[in-house]
Order: C-alpha cells, then sequence, then structure tokens
C-alpha cells in the first residue's frame, strides 16, 4: 500500500491523514491515466511505476497542499516591474512599517491629538501635497479604481473627449472605453489613431461635455507620422470652456528618470505644474511602492471624489497606507530614493555592477554544483521594465546561461519553480536564462541550492 512507503509514513507525524491520501489519490489517477493513453508496450515501460518513487512524488505534492499558496519567488527573468509576480518589491522601511502595522493595533481612524475620529486619509494627504504640489490628494485600491472614481463623479451621465490615440488597454483586459462606460460617462473618440490636434477637442466640446482626458501611453508607443495634443494646450483649452482636465499617467514617477536608456517620461509635479485638474497613477508601479490608485489635484475636486459613496468599496486599509507612507517618505531626498526603493534602484543599476554580480553568481554554481554536467555563461542581454512603463526600452544586463546535453531548459525551470522559494527564469534558444538585475542580494546561496536540487532530479 502507497501509504506504507518511507516517504509518506514520514509525513504522517505532521501532517493531515486525508491530506496525505488525497495527495496519493491524486498521483495514483495520474498515473492511471498515464497506463490508459499508452498505445505501445514501450509507453508502459517507460513510466517506471516504482512504488517508493510514486510515494516521494505524493510526498512532495502534500507538502505544496500543506503550504502557502501565496509565495515569495526569486525573480531572474529581468522584467523589473514584473505583473504577476507583484510588481514593485517594497523598499525596507515600508516593510518594517507593514510589520509593525499588521500585529497591533494603529491610529489608522484616530487622532492621537485630540482624541476623536480621523480620516485615514490624513496619513497620505499632506505628505502627497508637499511631494508634488497637489492642492490635495486621494488614494483608492488601484489605478483602475482611481480612473473609475474620477469619471463616475466628474463625468457620469455627461460626455469625456479622449483622443483615439488613447484608447489604451492595459493587462487583464482593462479598457479605457469599457471603464468609462462602467463609469455612466459617454465616451467621445477625436482626431485619428496617429494624429490628434487641439482643434478636435474643440470641436467636439458642447454642453453635454463634462471633462477632457488625456491618457499616457505608457505601455505602447505609436512611432513615426504621429501627433498628439500638448498638455498645456488641453489645459488651455479647458480654462476657455470651464472644464476640468484629467490626466492618467498610468505607471506615473515623481522623479525624472531619463537617462540613455531610458525616455523622458512626465513626472507627477509636471503635469500639476501644468494645471491640470486631476491625475491619477499606480503606487506599485514607478514609485515603487504598494498597489493602490493615487489622485491628486484640485481641491474641489477631490472633495467631490470624497463625496461619492462609491469611494467607500474603494478605498485602502492600514497596510497599504503604512507601507505607502514610508515609501513617499524616501521621495524627500531624491538620492535617498534612488538608493532606497528596489525599483529605482535596478532601473539605475550600472553595467559594471551586474558584470560583478552575474560573474559571481555564475562562480557560485559552477564551484558548487562541479559534479553536475552542463555549461554555465555570463553573456550580455537586455532588462525590461515591465508593468506598462518604458514600453521601448531595453535596459543593458548580464545573465547567467545554462545548458546541458540531455537536460531540457523547460522541465529545468519547472523543477526551479517548485523550489523553495521558488525561482523564476527565462528560456531562450533552449537556454535557461538568469537576468541578475532584479535577483536581490543574498539571493544566490538559494539559487545555488534550488539548482543543486532541480539538477539531482532531472540526472
Amino acid at each position: 500500500m502507497l501509504l506504507q512507503e518511507e516517504p509518506l509514513k514520514e509525513l504522517a507525524e505532521r501532517l493531515p491523514r486525508k491530506l496525505i491520501l488525497q495527495s496519493a489519490q491524486e498521483v495514483i489517477d495520474s498515473y492511471r491515466r498515464c497506463i490508459m493513453d499508452a498505445e505501445t508496450a514501450a509507453d508502459l515501460e517507460s513510466l517506471k511505476i516504482v512504488p517508493a518513487e510514486l510515494a516521494a512524488e505524493a510526498a512532495l505534492k502534500a507538502e505544496s497542499h500543506a503550504g502557502t499558496s501565496l509565495r515569495a519567488v526569486i525573480n531572474a527573468t529581468g522584467t523589473i516591474l514584473h505583473t504577476n509576480l507583484g510588481r514593485a518589491p517594497l523598499p525596507q522601511c515600508a516593510v518594517d512599517a507593514l510589520a509593525d502595522t499588521a500585529g497591533t493595533y494603529c491610529n489608522l481612524e484616530y487622532s492621537l491629538e485630540t482624541g476623536e475620529r480621523d480620516s485615514r486619509m490624513a496619513h497620505l494627504e499632506e505628505l502627497l501635497c508637499e511631494l508634488t504640489g497637489a492642492e490635495d490628494a486621494l488614494v483608492v485600491n488601484n489605478n483602475a479604481a482611481a480612473v473609475f472614481l474620477v469619471l463616475n463623479t466628474l463625468a457620469s451621465g455627461g460626455e469625456v473627449i479622449v483622443s483615439r490615440g488613447q484608447l489604451v488597454e492595459i493587462g487583464g483586459s482593462f479598457r479605457i472605453p469599457d471603464v468609462m462606460s462602467a463609469s455612466g460617462a459617454r465616451l467621445v473618440e477625436v482626431g485619428t489613431t496617429n494624429k490628434c490636434y487641439p482643434g478636435d477637442y474643440e470641436a467636439a466640446i458642447n454642453e453635454h461635455t463634462a471633462l477632457l482626458l488625456k491618457v499616457h501611453t505608457s505601455n505602447y508607443r505609436i512611432m513615426g507620422f504621429t501627433r498628439e495634443v500638448e498638455r498645456g494646450d488641453m489645459v488651455e483649452l479647458g480654462r476657455r470652456a470651464g472644464i476640468s482636465v484629467m490626466e492618467d499617467l498610468g505607471s506615473g514617477t515623481l522623479l525624472d528618470l531619463a537617462s540613455p536608456e531610458l525616455p523622458s517620461e512626465p513626472t507627477v509635479p509636471e503635469c500639476l505644474d501644468a494645471g491640470v485638474s486631476v491625475v491619477t497613477f499606480s503606487g506599485d508601479k514607478l514609485l515603487g511602492g504598494p498597489q493602490a490608485g493615487i489622485i491628486l489635484g484640485k481641491k474641489k475636486i477631490i472633495d467631490e471624489l470624497h463625496r461619492n459613496q462609491i469611494l467607500r468599496a474603494l478605498r485602502v486599509d492600514k497596510l497599504t497606507i503604512a507601507a505607502l507612507e514610508n515609501t513617499l517618505r524616501l521621495y524627500f531626498d531624491p538620492h535617498t530614493a534612488l538608493a532606497e526603493v528596489p525599483v529605482l534602484r535596478m532601473l539605475k543599476r550600472e553595467k559594471e555592477d551586474l558584470k560583478r554580480q552575474a560573474t559571481e553568481l555564475q562562480r557560485l554554481l559552477q564551484n558548487e554544483l562541479q559534479h553536475q554536467q552542463g555549461e554555465w555563461e555570463v553573456t550580455e542581454g537586455t532588462s525590461t521594465v515591465g508593468g506598462g512603463a518604458f514600453p521601448l526600452a531595453e535596459l543593458p544586463t548580464y545573465l547567467v546561461s545554462f545548458k546541458a546535453e540531455g537536460i531540457s531548459p523547460g522541465k529545468l525551470a519547472r523543477e526551479l519553480r517548485f523550489a523553495d522559494p521558488p525561482v523564476v527564469v527565462r528560456l531562450q534558444h533552449d537556454c535557461l536564462l538568469m537576468d541578475v538585475r532584479t535577483i536581490l542580494s543574498g539571493q544566490e546561496e538559494q539559487i545555488v541550492s534550488a539548482m543543486r536540487n532541480a539538477l539531482d532530479k532531472l540526472t
């Protein structure tokens, strides 16, 4: 009986019998299907059904079922804002704040000065206004919620004018036209895909126009024969017509990150200085904080947003506020932000630093895994920003590549995803690649351990 095999007997002392039994049954069922699908005797022989090995496989399943689903992973893909891997890793001060706040009570909506109830936004409003020059601020649970709340508050039942070239879709099928429809606003498209002029907006304005919307195409670029309406021109048009101007920056940044590798992006303070009425952007992208939707703008508009009953369904909790507050405080000194915010640090890493890290990782792997077949090399490559930011940017980087005769890179990558912690890599040209740009300090030894265990299973 499979449950009497040693790997499962050992688990019985610390895992529920029901969980072990379920895992054993799953393994048996998978092999049963393989037997039924076999077409030749050779197919059956290749299955190698050995009770001890089946038990070991079931033990792994049981361990996996017993563990938590959401886990920390090592990102060796080189994509800095990897949406599937949780986007921005938080600064250490934000991590510490989460630990301090999560396990106890806090003054979320309580004024320590007066002893009375207060607004949870009080922890962020003044901070955001000081950093950006905004009149007022509001934070909701993500940027999609921010865009929806502004449209629903300012334009429900009215028309919103947008350039055709800015009808953005981001991951998860979030589309500007769809969110606008859900908000109760009516979309009015102007211009063409590649060209739009101030006159296009002006001709579309009528008594039903509630808002002029500018959407930053942060996850794609239209190249070649193009033109878009400048921010200042739109603000002036809105001023003359008495209509508010909204700009959705998407990724959003407080600092100018332009470099030879990174094109210039509009900063949040620049948009507000130009006179935009309300600006929205994400907290967990170029800002480098937790998932949040940040809304900045005229006090009159923010006051209207506060009165919208939908806000309660979109509000942030104490953990988001703690992480965001501590991330934002780093920006009072740009040099500190560039050094302490992981996303900014990864964006600005020097090529020689990346080469040094890749060489050290290659050396560790080569020395520790001498008994394993395969070739480790350091090669040049490119990293991507991800998260709908800097879509055309290719950041020079260094990769550690692995190739071995008889070892499938795909199977090796799969085994690495089952490591503790899991390691997520790139596959290209029959090679397994690890981009050191997104490998955090201290994770090298964990990678070596994961690689050793994975190769042991495949050889």
